[in-house]
């Protein structure tokens, strides 16, 4: 950032020839998945839909051929048409995405895409950098080498550091900013300030005069300062020990010697980097590190711990079926150390940049099964890694926090980006935003997008199975010769209580026991299966049965069409409530009841109960509805006829658990 001076700059490339603007090419060329409910709501409302108008035409038709009524027909299929669309669908999704996303944020992950929250149940591969989400990122100097004398750096050291370390933490300390941002710079100034505070180690006056970052080809950084003669310019490196031998020019046997002793701290768990230093005579300064003759100076070893309840997380991981991918820039040893930390499984097994880089797409998708660890990765390799794992058929989530990273952010069926040291353009490609940039939250969130997705196909069977009584309540009664029994008031107070209920009652409900010790389910596989289509028209057949049988029974007996409609009614609401309440658990028959701790289903039964007894108790309201008085018998007989719908709906239930424990034993003899 510039704030003030003056300067001329040479333009060499601008737009899509730009470094941005190739990773912007990158972007549009990368397509987001398109994700389960999209196509899902979609075929289920096209369905339905075309039922729908298929049994509209057909009731006006039966009216206007048969009874010559054609007003009465159009609302009948008005009444029909109301009762059969699942105008639910959208409520459902919006109320579960939304308050989806409010909870997830209460764990510090933010949402962008709420679409993609479900696809986190699904997914199989968790693709997450090391530093700052396995690790703190919070890094503390332990050990400084040179070629003889290794220093451990603890708290016993206080400010006599032997003398052998102190050339090594001034040249570290050159080659990092005089303001760093930088865990590692910042624990070097923070480390120089205690150590070598009073020394002529520390050139706080010195000007920097050129900078060489670090590139895709060499690992390292260089800092040219001016010498206080100002004759002549003193170089500091930094940067990965191999990379440090390289720029040193390292006889093969030096560099074998080194990378011992790098292998030996990185097996401590250490980050480890190297520092070399040059001296350049006045002039004009090379264009590349490689053309000053540095010296080797000596390794830093940093440590940065992980954080606490990784591996209580990297196993629940694998319980639920999902494997872990540590990427790295790490040194390998450092990565091993960290994969045995926190019990990544195959540990052993790393595999490099260099390696990737050389490797055909056909090997590298046969190498990814196995292999659990990338080390010394470069961004843009990420997104290589995210194409072989979908080429294998694996539901993707990958995290990044810098510009490189957005291609493979973007690619990844769950592309997340941290929130604490991400950028913009990472957060923009992103689905997810990691605020707290933490493993565990990711874990938390594929916790949350399974209970999601368990909601919402409880919500969907009750949605199904609840418009079957409605529907054939409409339409059975006149294909029988008997009067029409709903009108569009009796189907907008119903609506009324299935909006809230399939919304905000399954929305509320608690995860499953087994919601993380079961496999990812697959990505396109169905959300609405003919099995729980089967059980929701199971389940609607007998609550259509149970309310027919009585508005029957009692129209029969009284020849009082307005008894009969009251009482059919009542019946059709205590089963609509009963059947919220045996679909908020699919897989626990009877007790399943009995254990279900939902906090907005007692206020959706007060609020439809309420609801009931005012339009029966209130005059105005019974009219308008063309109810009788409900008197107690006529309550107890929909009551006892309601608890008898709950009866069968939770032996469908057992039948159809032991029958698939029973096929399960089957196919493992």
């Amino acid at each position: 950032m510039i704030v003030s001076g003056r300067g001329l700059a040479q333009v060499t490339a601008i737009g899509i020839q730009t470094h941005i603007g190739r990773i912007g090419r990158a972007l549009l060329k990368t397509k987001e998945e398109e994700t389960l409910l999209h196509r899902e709501t979609g075929r289920i409302v096209r369905l339905i839909t075309i039922i729908s108008l298929f049994l509209v035409i057909i009731i006006v038709g039966l009216y206007g051929f048969l009874r010559g009524d054609w007003t009465h027909g159009l609302i009948s299929a008005l009444t029909l048409s109301m009762a059969i669309l699942p105008e639910e669908f959208p409520v459902v999704l919006l109320i579960f995405l939304t308050l989806g996303a409010w909870r997830l944020s209460k764990r510090k992950v933010l949402t962008r895409r709420p679409a993609v929250i479900e696809t986190l149940g699904a997914s199989t591969v968790l693709c997450v950098d090391k530093t700052g989400t396995i690790t703190k990122n919070h890094m503390s100097l332990v050990s400084i080498s040179d070629n003889t004398v290794t220093v451990t750096v603890n708290e016993k050291i206080q400010k006599e550091l032997p003398e052998a370390a102190h050339p090594i933490l001034e040249y570290g300390i050159l080659a990092s900013q005089r303001d760093p941002f930088d865990p590692i710079e910042k624990e070097l100034k923070r480390a120089g300030n205690v150590w070598l505070h009073g020394t002529n180690h520390i050139h706080n006056t010195w000007k920097l005069t050129r900078e060489y970052p670090l590139s895709r080809t060499l690992f390292a950084l260089s800092h040219v300062w001016r010498s206080p003669n100002r004759k002549d310019f003193i170089i500091a490196a930094k940067g990965a020990p191999e990379a440090i031998a390289d720029i040193c020019h390292l006889s093969a046997k030096e560099k074998e010697a080194l990378l011992c002793r790098v292998h030996i701290l990185a097996s401590q768990g250490m980050r480890v980097l190297g520092v070399a230093k040059a001296t350049f005579q006045n002039g004009a300064l090379p264009t590349s590190q490689h053309d000053f003759a540095f010296t080797f100076v000596g390794l830093l070893g940093f440590a940065d711990p992980v954080r606490p309840n990784i591996a209580k997380a990297v196993s629940e991981c694998y319980g639920a079926g999902m494997r872990v991918i540590m990427i790295t820039g790490d040194y390998p040893g450092t990565a091993r150390h960290i994969a045995r930390s926190i019990g990544l499984s195959n540990s052993e097994e790393v595999m490099t940049g260099q390696e990737l880089k050389s490797m055909s797409l056909r090997d590298f998708r046969k190498r990814v099964r196995m292999v659990n660890i990338f080390a010394r990765i470069i961004p843009e390799q990420k997104l290589r890694i995210v194409e072989a794992l979908k080429a294998n058929g694996d539901i993707v989530v990958m995290t990044g926090d810098g510009v490189n990273d957005a291609p493979a952010i973007k690619s990844a069926h769950v592309g997340i980006a941290m929130g604490e040291r991400g950028t913009d353009v990472a957060r923009e490609a992103s689905s997810l935003v990691l605020l707290n940039d933490d493993f565990t939250s990711i874990v938390a969130a594929v916790r949350m997008g399974r209970t999601i997705f368990d909601n919402l196909k409880k919500a969907m069977s009750f949605i199904i199975a609840v418009h079957i009584p409605i529907a054939g309540m409409s339409v059975l009664p006149l294909l029988l010769g008997m009067p029409a029994v709903l009108l569009p008031a009796h189907i907008a107070f119903l609506e009324l209580i299935i909006d809230p209920s399939c919304s905000m009652v399954f929305e509320a409900q608690k995860e499953e026991e087994d919601v993380m010790k079961r496999p990812p389910r697959g990505l396109y596989t169905a959300m609405f299966t003919s099995r729980m289509a089967g059980q929701s028209f199971l389940q609607g057949g007998v609550a259509l049965g149970v309310v027919f049988s009585v508005f029957a029974a009692v129209y029969f007996l009284t020849k009082d069409l307005g008894e009969a409609r009251t009482i059919a009614f009542t019946t059709l609401v205590i089963v609509d409530l009963l059947l919220i309440i045996t679909n908020l658990s699919l897989g626990r028959p009877f007790m399943g009841i009995a254990q279900t701790k939902n906090p907005v289903l007692p206020r959706v039964v007060f609020g439809a109960m309420l609801g009931l007894a005012a339009m029966n108790f209130l005059p105005f309201l019974r009219n308008l509805f063309h109810f009788t008085p409900l008197h107690t018998v006529d309550f107890l007989v929909a009551v006892i006829a309601g608890g008898m719908s709950l009866c069968m709906f939770e032996m469908m239930k057992f039948i159809q658990l032991h029958s698939k424990s029973f096929q399960n034993k089957i196919l493992k003899l």
